[in-house]
């Protein structure tokens, strides 16, 4: 998928890039998502958690999707690495679908590629972003 406008606050972006520096040399199994990552980063709109629409997907936010194939709808909170578990449905944001979803906002559609093929996705809500409920520690 060709690179898009996304928006990421100041924090999000010093916090991922260090996250991309520590990790592109050593992590090979991660290189590709962490390369996607990285050209997202570079070409962010970058502005001040209190400036951030509520909208839009940033990091630690609650995101309902609608899958395009099948209707189907799911939520996810794109997390860290660190703290992601698919049991409680946090998702990196080195998965391709944290990638995705990062920086987007509702309704903009995005995919990834998996090795199914395909996903093709629509951001439906932002149920929950730390920035407009005031939680810029997160």
């Amino acid at each position: 998928m060709a690179l898009r406008n996304i928006y990421l606050t100041e924090p999000d972006l010093v916090r991922l890039r260090g996250l991309v520096e520590a990790r592109i040399g050593f992590n090979e199994r991660d290189r590709d998502s962490l390369e996607s990552l990285q050209d997202q980063l570079d070409h962010a709109e970058v502005v001040a958690p209190t400036a951030i629409p509520r909208y839009v997907v940033t990091m630690n936010s609650t995101v309902r999707l609608k899958n395009l194939e099948t209707a189907a709808e799911e939520s996810y909170t794109i997390t860290f690495p660190s703290e992601a578990d698919v049991t409680r449905r946090t998702i990196s944001v080195l998965a391709p679908m944290g990638t995705a979803v990062l920086g987007c906002q509702v309704g903009d559609a995005v995919e990834w590629n998996v090795p199914g093929g395909l996903k093709r996705w629509r951001i439906q809500e932002v149920l929950y972003q730390p920035e407009a409920s005031g939680h810029y520690h997160l």
